[in-house]
């Protein structure tokens, strides 16, 4: 599934997305650990482009998009401007869950049950594993 247009993506988000995949942040990494291979039942893309944005990581088939974010995003001009990112996914349709760092490393089963039951909400096929 496409979620941005060919030109926008060839002409600045494909670099961009892939950097993002080869330095994944200790938390993005370890929360990619616990989503890839289909673990909690669902598929998921990471650092994927919707419209002009690199999301952290999609179930494509849930409309569910989660989002790690460090101490920066706590910046006013970064929550701001979160918000309005924010905003605009869900415009598009899709539901954005937001941890911070400290939540995916230091309290992972509750990012995942949290994960887990939106994805029971949202994905039809959904089935636990």
């Amino acid at each position: 599934m496409y979620t941005t247009d060919a030109k926008r993506w060839k002409a600045s988000l494909k670099e961009y997305a892939r950097h993002n995949r080869k330095n994944p942040t200790p938390a993005e990494n370890h929360l990619w650990q616990e989503l890839r291979g289909n673990k909690l039942g669902a598929p998921f893309r990471r650092q994927h482009a919707i419209k002009s944005f690199i999301v952290d990581f999609v179930c494509l088939a849930a409309w569910l998009i989660i989002e790690v974010d460090g101490s920066i995003h706590g910046d006013i001009g970064e929550a701001e401007y979160d918000s309005g990112r924010t905003h605009e996914l869900q415009e598009c349709g899709f539901l954005v869950l937001r941890f911070t760092n400290e939540e995916v490393l230091h309290n992972t089963s509750n990012v995942l049950k949290t994960i887990a039951e939106h994805l029971a909400a949202l994905y039809p096929n959904y089935e636990p594993k």
